[in-house]
């Protein structure tokens, strides 16, 4: 009991909302409702009377990332079961859901252009002080929502999150947005509260050792629990962390969209989303490849490959500043990640506009305009990342799609030449109500669905704005290639997929320019020596 023991690193925390996997839009009231209302319970009561169409289309290749419960038909009961404890825990979320769509209704029938004033009356009580009517210039009616009070009501269930732990031995999980976590003998639950210090405290102990009592009176396991708790722990203990001391830029590529940048003695990582590590043929860096502290993370846009719970709650103890785009300006679609990180337990955030700057040693972080990917919609919490140090000009800019050229001829007279550029080319993208769907109060015709994606940039878009930045090397990342990122990733490229050929023609094109390029997967290190001065 008081052998000093480490958690071992292929230890996987998974967080949830009411049993479902925790992605950023389940946390936010607003937000929350809808997915609870729209999506959860309508698929888990789609599961539960028809479980074998669900099986069946889980099994079909084409049908990955779709709305079916991957439960091989099983565990109906259980189902059934979450349902009911659902509706029992989120009454005030459903009633909430209710009242959107009713208001959502009202003002598209009557807000023609008059005041709204004589329709807050007429407000459901339980919206009522949470939002204010508002036109935009052409008097399309919506309703802003006051994201600060709702966090503060009744409409906020933090007793809805937990924490689940459990060994994982291979990259492939799951899809897990569709499919509800269940009660399994391999799981430890914890009851615990995204924000409670108790996760920073766990996660501290995979470079720390502590005695197996102390990590049981944390996280208050006792019986049968506590011995599948001690098959987490170890004796052996990690490679220490290290900080990169060297005179060079360092650029370190985790997958997907997740860069570390180290030089002058500052640390930045972009959209976390990090491996474990455990035996596999595929090199990656992993958690054990971090620094020991981070000072700055970088949040992109607030998408589930972007915002990933699971990473960020893990390295929150050594975070030091988490950058995020400035929003929060109440529409439904477009929830603050502020205060949705504010609420989870995560410290000093800073926000970061177009065009704002933080300095750093040697340098600084700017945020850039970030187009598209979008579906069109009106979403502000997005921001594309231009980190200048030691005269070297490196542009993180996620899924940003070039579908106005000029935004990046106006950024080059400001900025200059970008020496390395990173950018997602997901080009076919997944249509709108595959991501948004359950905030919509009416139906979406299908042919506008089908045409608004969240999408980035195609090979015509990409040589452009690599072209008018003039970058030296081009890289395409942002792909969700990664086996071990299945669980939140529905992609399965072939050569023939569109992203797959638009990004080849990218790289060659770049390489027959005497441009360097390649497309990303794993793992890659890069070193850019250092320049005096910014040209």
């Amino acid at each position: 009991m008081n052998a000093q023991l480490y958690v071992k690193p292929n230890v996987r925390l998974e967080p949830m909302f009411n049993r479902w996997y925790a992605w950023a839009n389940l946390i936010p009231p607003s937000t929350a409702a809808m997915y609870v209302a729209n999506h959860h319970l309508p698929l888990m009561r789609s599961y539960v009377a028809n479980p074998k169409v669900h099986a069946a289309a889980v099994k079909n290749p084409a049908m990955r990332g779709g709305p079916f419960i991957d439960h091989g038909g099983q565990r109906v009961n259980e189902v059934q079961e979450l349902v009911q404890e659902t509706v029992a825990q989120c009454g005030p979320m459903l009633e909430f859901a209710e009242s959107v769509k009713f208001l959502d209704e009202m003002l598209r029938n009557e807000a023609r252009g008059g005041s709204l004033e004589p329709l807050y009356a007429r407000v459901p009580e339980n919206l009522r002080g949470y939002v204010e009517l508002v036109y935009d210039l052409n008097n399309n009616p919506s309703i802003r929502f006051l994201e600060s009070l709702l966090y503060r009501s009744g409409f906020y269930l933090p007793k809805c999150q937990s924490l689940a732990l459990s060994l994982i031995e291979q990259d492939y999980r799951p899809f897990v947005l569709s499919t509800p976590i269940l009660p399994s003998e391999d799981r430890l639950h914890l009851p615990l509260t995204f924000e409670d210090e108790a996760v920073d405290e766990f996660a501290r102990m995979k470079e720390r050792p502590m005695p197996s009592s102390y990590l049981n009176e944390l996280l208050n396991v006792n019986g049968r629990d506590e011995e599948l708790l001690s098959s987490f722990l170890t004796t052996e203990a990690p490679p220490p962390p290290q900080r990169y001391e060297g005179d060079a830029v360092r650029i370190r590529y985790f997958g997907h969209a997740c860069i570390l940048i180290e030089a002058a003695g500052v640390s930045i990582l972009t959209d976390p989303a990090i491996s474990y590590k455990y035996p596999s043929d595929t090199s990656r860096y992993t958690y054990q490849d971090l620094p020991p502290e981070i000072d700055y993370v970088l949040i992109s846009h607030n998408h589930q490959d972007h915002v990933l719970f699971e990473t960020l709650l893990q390295i929150r103890h050594k975070v030091r500043n988490l950058v995020v785009p400035r929003g929060g300006n109440g529409a439904l679609q477009d929830p603050s990640l502020n205060l949705l990180l504010r609420h989870t337990g995560f410290r000093n955030i800073v926000e970061l506009d177009e065009l704002d700057s933080i300095p750093i040693p040697g340098g600084e972080i700017v945020g850039l305009p970030f187009f598209g990917e979008h579906a069109d919609l009106d979403v502000r919490t997005k921001i594309a990342h231009l980190v200048r140090v030691k005269g070297r000009s490196i542009l993180c800019a996620a899924d940003s799609c070039n579908v106005e050229p000029l935004l990046y001829e106006r950024v080059h007279e400001l900025y200059g030449d970008v020496d390395v550029l990173f950018l997602g080319m997901e080009c076919s993208g997944a249509p709108l109500t595959w991501l948004y769907g359950p905030y919509l109060t009416k139906p979406l015709d299908r042919k506008h669905d089908q045409a608004r994606r969240l999408a980035g940039s195609n090979y015509e878009r990409s040589i452009d704005l690599a072209r008018r930045l003039n970058c030296e090397q081009i890289y395409v990342y942002a792909m969700g290639q990664e086996p071990w990122l299945t669980y939140i990733s529905s992609l399965q490229y072939t050569e023939e997929s569109y992203a797959i050929v638009e990004s080849n023609k990218l790289i060659q094109d770049c390489r027959e320019h005497g441009r360097v390029s390649e497309r990303l997967y794993a793992e890659k290190e890069l070193f850019l020596k250092r320049r005096e001065i910014f040209l």
